[in-house]
């Protein structure tokens, strides 16, 4: 994908993500009924594996884990794989994903599920956890473009969000304001970087990738 394109593709996200949440806070004095049709379904139907599982995906996707362990669990592998500039770019967008979530809780304040299993902090909108999952996906999709990262990537940032609502820490669309923000946060980074990110792979230590397929 051009950086044009991904500019175009990320303010997109961006102002959607924006967007969403003003209506729904500003437009809205109850929580819009798919919220609360789905909170109400995944509460009735939730077992307790599935509890065992997004308490997991609680774990790994906030708090310390996901603030500081992740992220340096994945510069590391980049710096290991000899992609510097890969490093430096999944840096800036792993602290620009968490500014930009902290805003927009900030300004907006969504109340959160009056029935949450685990503890959080202030603001529902957006979800901090499934914007995480979004900019590790999207990282990793635009410095490896390859069909199974983007794969992977989808199929983590959709059970991080559905863990969140059975959790019911999270209304479902506070999870697709996170996705929406953190991939969206990424994609304007990488229409910025990514020239300066793919310098250098055609040398012999970091070769060109194959394309996509």
């Amino acid at each position: 994908m051009r950086t044009r394109a991904l500019l175009w593709w990320g303010i997109g996200m961006l102002v959607a993500a924006t967007l969403l949440g003003a209506a729904i806070v500003f437009g809205y004095t109850e929580p819009p009924g798919f919220d609360t049709w789905w909170n109400r379904e995944v509460v009735e139907n939730r077992a307790d594996w599935m509890l065992s599982f997004a308490l997991t995906l609680d774990h790994i996707g906030g708090g310390w884990v996901a603030i500081l362990v992740v992220p340096l669990l994945v510069i590391l592998a980049l710096l290991i794989a000899r992609r510097w500039q890969a490093a430096v770019f999944a840096a800036i967008a792993f602290l620009a994903s968490a500014g930009a979530v902290q805003l927009l809780k900030q300004l907006f304040g969504r109340a959160r599920p009056e029935d949450m299993i685990v503890a959080s902090d202030f603001g529902s909108f957006p979800s901090g956890h499934t914007a995480n999952a979004a900019t590790i996906a999207v990282v990793l999709w635009l410095v490896f473009p390859r069909l199974w990262t983007a794969i992977l990537g989808i199929a983590w940032i959709v059970l991080m969000a559905i863990s969140r609502t059975l959790l019911s820490v999270h209304w479902a669309t506070d999870t697709l304001g996170g996705a929406l923000l953190g991939a969206g946060v990424v994609l304007v980074l990488g229409a910025l970087l990514l020239p300066w990110v793919r310098k250098g792979k055609g040398s012999p230590r970091n070769p060109e990738p194959a394309p996509i397929g």
